[in-house]
């Protein structure tokens, strides 16, 4: 009776909200169009990614059952988290103004742009980042605490068990153990140089203020609270802890889905511009986390991890913005030492 209240709860939630505000169709990168003589990477990269890629299940036929109510629900708060749990939440106040569709795109089904297909079938797993075997719930709350620089979700909430109901209902015909072709970000190939911050200023002023401002500060919706396209740096922007301050995790998301338009078979931007670009926006100051207890070994940590202590004698410069091939020589030549 108490699942069979929580439902009735949410469905007026829904209902208040639809008539509020209307469902947002978010767009987070720019809608400004590539010029003529702009460098654009088209290869048969992209033709191969083209090949048998991850489509999300077609949430147009859910039903009314309870567990399809939980499944929408959840789908909701993908999109309009800020709605639900922003700081003006009409279900609680526990995070800054952004969506989790901001990071992973179309509600966490877009190829290549950070989707969920691969969720369900690789948790529970361990990871090095906390040295620890993780489950979905707890995945879910490092994003709302690093990403969103929120407070964790109660697990038994009905907004927790909404997400996790969507999260897994999309990756329901993924193979236990895989990772299906699309699944998470762009993996591109780490340059010879270093990045360029102040090459990725360039791109950015030409390719993105439209969108998301002179000083990464986003733009918000007519009703001042919610995000048209969000912040890319500042005190409502993703954390120093979040995966996207990753150099290649920004470069991989910005090559196949930035400026607005883009996609893995039409990218709008050169490798080298991705990179640069995500180097200049990853320079720019947001919010601090304690991660002084992320990656406990830390030889595992990745090369383009940007926070030290290291297991070797590369600067934190260095493993910040490259160049990150002789990083990764020396832990393929030290690993199992």
């Amino acid at each position: 009776m108490q699942f069979i209240r929580q439902i009735l709860s949410y469905k007026v939630r829904v209902l208040y909200g639809l008539a509020v505000l209307p469902a947002l169709l978010f767009l987070s990168s720019c809608n400004q169009k590539p010029e003529n003589n702009s460098t654009v990477n088209q290869t048969t990269e992209g033709q191969k990614k083209e090949q048998e890629v991850w489509t999300a299940p077609d949430s147009g036929n859910l039903g009314n059952s309870d567990a399809d109510q939980l499944i929408k629900y959840g789908k909701k708060l993908i999109e309009n988290t800020c709605f639900y749990l922003g700081p003006k939440g009409t279900v609680a106040h526990l995070s800054n103004g952004m969506n989790c569709q901001n990071c992973h795109l179309a509600a966490g089904t877009k190829p290549f742009g950070n989707n969920y297909s691969a969720v369900a079938a690789n948790y529970p797993k361990f990871r090095d980042r906390s040295g620890s075997m993780e489950t979905i719930y707890k995945r879910v709350n490092d994003c709302v605490e690093r990403s969103l620089d929120g407070q964790a979700l109660d697990t038994t909430s009905l907004e927790m068990q909404a997400i996790k109901a969507y999260i897994t209902w999309l990756g329901k015909d993924v193979p236990k153990g895989t990772k299906p072709n699309g699944s998470g970000l762009t993996e591109l190939a780490y340059p010879d140089q270093a990045a360029d911050p102040e090459k990725g200023k360039t791109v950015y002023v030409a390719r993105c203020t439209v969108c998301h401002g002179a000083n990464g500060e986003g733009k918000l919706n007519t009703d001042n609270i919610t995000y048209q396209y969000p912040p890319l740096w500042g005190s409502h922007s993703y954390t120093m802890a979040a995966g996207l301050f990753r150099l290649s995790r920004l470069a991989g998301y910005v090559k196949s889905n930035m400026p607005f338009g883009a996609d893995y078979i039409s990218p709008q931007l050169s490798d080298e511009e991705a990179w640069d670009v995500a180097a200049f926006v990853n320079s720019q100051p947001r919010p601090v986390k304690d991660i002084s207890k992320d990656w406990p070994k830390i030889s595992t940590k990745p090369a383009d991890h940007p926070f030290g202590p290291y297991a070797d004698s590369f600067s934190g410069h260095q493993h910040k913005y490259g160049p990150f091939l002789p990083i990764i020589a020396f832990k393929k030549e030290h690993q199992n030492k």
